[in-house]
């Protein structure tokens, strides 16, 4: 799947938005809660695409990348 730089910096700074890792940047939540997501059905929405996409990049071992675009934002 390819990300447009957009989607990759609204990633960068998306936050979740409830739960126990409310708060926290998208792309510091551990693979095992976004494991747990596609199990159970990621939200629907932009939220959802977030977390997939999320998880992609953390099975593929690229998550440095998107925390370093939130570094230079």
């Amino acid at each position: 799947m390819e990300y447009s730089r957009e989607f990759l910096v609204k990633l960068a700074r998306a936050r979740m938005p409830f739960g126990k890792y409310k708060d926290s940047y998208i792309t510091d939540l551990p693979e095992y809660y976004l494991v747990w997501f596609k199990q159970k059905g990621f939200p629907r929405g932009m939220l959802g695409q977030q977390l997939e996409a999320m998880l992609e990049i953390k099975v593929n071992g690229l998550e440095q990348l998107v925390r370093d675009i939130r570094k230079v934002l």
